[in-house]
């Protein structure tokens, strides 16, 4: 294998440095906060972790998928994310999705027999497909688990510990403004026309 591959097989994805593309990874926060956790919540997991420096809730929207009862979520920038770091000093972290909010411990799968269940619903993923696809090598159980040490596959396992708290919808009275807005704007319509109306009226009868 050339140097060239061995980068492209080892390293994980650049982070994103447009500042369009880091707002769109963040938008699902703000959808959530607007009290969309019900649509948000059935692709994007919202996971709070306790920040490794500063000790606060730290809320990360993430791409999961489900298989047999059990969440899973990766990281595409292997051990450089921000969200990966925190998990390392801390694992307790709290997920929400459209079904709810859950206290869990985060691991990485490591045990082969973990990764190979992983990987039925892996081959049956387009996203999960290619993004194993990516990593430079070809797709099949036997180089899946031969390679596991250059992907960062999530899990999360329930726990009674005190984990950071969840994310609030603080802004569902955005949609109380847009509504009396609109309702106001309607108004100043209706009014504008029936005066427009009677200056007609008065003007005919001139």
């Amino acid at each position: 294998m050339s140097e060239s591959q061995e980068k492209t097989f080892s390293e994980p994805f650049p982070y994103p440095s447009n500042p369009l593309l880091r707002w769109l990874f963040k938008s699902p926060i703000f959808l959530w906060r607007l009290g969309l956790g019900l649509v948000v919540g059935k692709l994007f997991m919202i996971m709070t972790t306790t920040g490794r420096k500063s000790g606060l809730p730290r809320p990360t929207a993430i791409e999961f998928h489900e298989y047999k009862g059990r969440k899973y979520v990766y990281s595409a920038w292997g051990d450089k994310a921000d969200w990966y770091k925190n998990i390392l000093a801390d694992p307790r972290v709290t997920i929400q999705t459209a079904r709810g909010t859950e206290h869990v411990i985060a691991r990485r799968l490591i045990a082969d027999h973990e990764l190979a269940e992983a990987f039925e619903f892996v081959i049956h993923n387009p996203a999960m497909r290619r993004w194993v696809q990516t990593l430079g090598f070809r797709f099949g159980l036997k180089e899946f688990l031969a390679h596991k040490d250059r992907f960062y596959l999530m899990t999360f396992d329930p726990t009674d510990e005190p984990t950071p708290p969840p994310l609030e919808a603080d802004l569902k009275w955005v949609w109380l403004v847009i509504v009396a807005s609109a309702l106001i704007g309607l108004l100043c319509v209706l009014l504008r026309q029936r005066h427009t109306s009677i200056l007609f009226t008065d003007l005919h009868q001139l």
